[in-house]
């Protein structure tokens, strides 16, 4: 069994190579012994995505869970947010069958604990390839029970009791499905809404055959933004393959920053919610920090990675949080991710206002941004002890570890991480002036690179 499969937060790889039926069994058999030490409900919740390859990985898995006597509710084709609402309303762990953004010749499962909480390698996954290593021995009880039982229509439910959309104004929405699940939720939830939606590649096909479902490639979002110019759209909407992530375009076709509508969800959140607790992790915009204090909330700055931004609103009863990768957590969604939620966050936001969306958000977007550039390099530890003696010794300027390197002044920032599974140090450079963002993204690359 290949280690590359168990990845930090899920299980990734090609299939039949590496995940096929016999794989997804024996998983389903471990994550089976695993619930049980672990005292948790005798019930698991599974979702599949639109990938071909889905349903028989799924039924294998759940042959395995029920061959331990566990029970299983399938709720057939779902969103990964879908599946958490599954996991936190029925609050039964889940696993959702889906490799995400990846490429058709993939899949993979994502799993949680009852409540939609997050099993990383840190939190159980270690543990569950442990088991499927050492194997499991057959159990002398009944086998469990599969049943099938559709959430889509309470999905859409709990998300409009979250955000009001109830009101807003005539809108023109053009959605780029990527042929991922937001094909099969978003006329769910935008036949709700007054709006009319202009559909970019609403077919669920698992070999994505209009541009990889991965929106946080610009090449992947050139369609959309041509639509939204084309049908003259107040907004476009971009969601990845699982449809856990959204992304934003306006209305002139430009892509939003994805720390640009954290800071809006975030005030929203604190205008409903004063004085509480915002997530963001430390690669968002500091336009993000800005505005939370503006808005008389209290910001914590966290890791890159949904187990930490997740842990600590579980810590601090933190209403909101963000990361930069397009990811946003909500309280009253189990903590868990929704793209959906966030795009009805910027829906309500708009329907409600008179101006075009490029000025409702200009007064979050207050610094320019190199987005994550990655390089290759042999030693990516001794690399970022490097630049930062360089940088240290010219001048006083703010360091911290909390994630790589991060290197402050009054007017930029720039972090350095490496990658957890490639010889990778990825990026960020922002500042308050487009022309010293480039120059310092420059200067760093060059560093990195020579």
């Amino acid at each position: 069994m290949s280690n590359s499969i168990f990845k930090a937060y899920d299980i990734r790889g090609l299939v039949g190579s590496e995940i096929n039926t016999d794989f997804t069994f024996a998983a389903g058999v471990a994550l089976a012994r695993f619930l049980e030490k672990e005292r948790e409900p005798g019930t698991v919740v599974i979702g599949q995505d639109m990938r071909p390859s889905s349903p028989e990985l799924a039924q294998a898995f759940s042959d395995g869970i029920t061959s331990q006597g566990l029970d299983v509710i399938r709720i057939g084709l779902a969103s990964t947010d879908m599946l958490y609402f599954a996991s936190g309303k029925l609050n039964l762990p889940g696993a959702m069958f889906t490799a995400s953004h990846n490429p058709a010749a993939y899949n993979g499962i994502k799993l949680c604990f009852s409540g939609a909480r997050p099993i990383g390698r840190e939190s159980g996954l270690l543990t569950i390839e442990n088991f499927m290593n050492e194997g499991v021995p057959m159990v002398m009880r009944n086998v469990g029970v599969e049943k099938h039982e559709p959430m889509l229509q309470a999905y859409v439910d709990h998300l409009l009791t979250l955000i009001d959309v109830s009101e807003i104004r005539p809108l023109k929405i053009v959605i780029d499905a990527g042929n991922g699940m937001a094909g099969h939720t978003a006329p769910a939830v935008f036949e709700r809404l007054n709006a009319s939606v202009v559909e970019l590649y609403f077919e669920l096909d698992g070999n994505f055959p209009n541009h990889e479902a991965n929106p946080i490639e610009p090449a992947n979002l050139a369609d959309l933004q041509r639509a939204v110019k084309k049908n003259k759209a107040d907004i476009g909407l971009a969601f990845d393959g699982d449809a856990d992530r959204c992304f934003l375009v306006d209305e002139k076709g430009d892509l939003v920053n994805p720390s640009t509508l954290t800071a809006l969800i975030a005030s929203r959140e604190l205008a409903k919610n004063p004085e509480s607790t915002i997530i963001y992790n430390l690669i968002s915009s500091r336009a993000v920090a800005e505005v939370i204090a503006e808005c008389g909330g209290k910001s914590i700055r966290s890791r890159v990675g949904h187990s930490y931004i997740k842990k600590l609103m579980a810590e601090s009863n933190a209403v909101f949080g963000g990361e930069h990768s397009g990811h946003f957590y909500f309280r009253d969604f189990w903590r868990a991710d929704s793209g959906m939620l966030a795009a009805l966050y910027a829906i309500s936001t708009l329907g409600r206002s008179e101006l075009p969306l490029s000025e409702i958000l200009s007064t979050f977007s207050r610094y320019h941004s190199s987005g994550e550039i990655n390089s290759t390099v042999e030693d990516a530890e001794s690399k970022m002890r490097e630049i930062e003696e360089s940088f240290i010794s010219q001048e006083e300027f703010e360091v911290d570890h909390l994630d790589g390197l991060t290197i402050s002044a009054a007017d930029w920032w720039f972090n350095l991480r490496a990658s957890n599974t490639e010889p990778l140090l990825r990026l960020n450079v922002e500042a308050r002036e487009k022309s010293r963002m480039v120059t310092l993204r420059d200067d760093v690359l060059n560093r990195i690179r020579q």
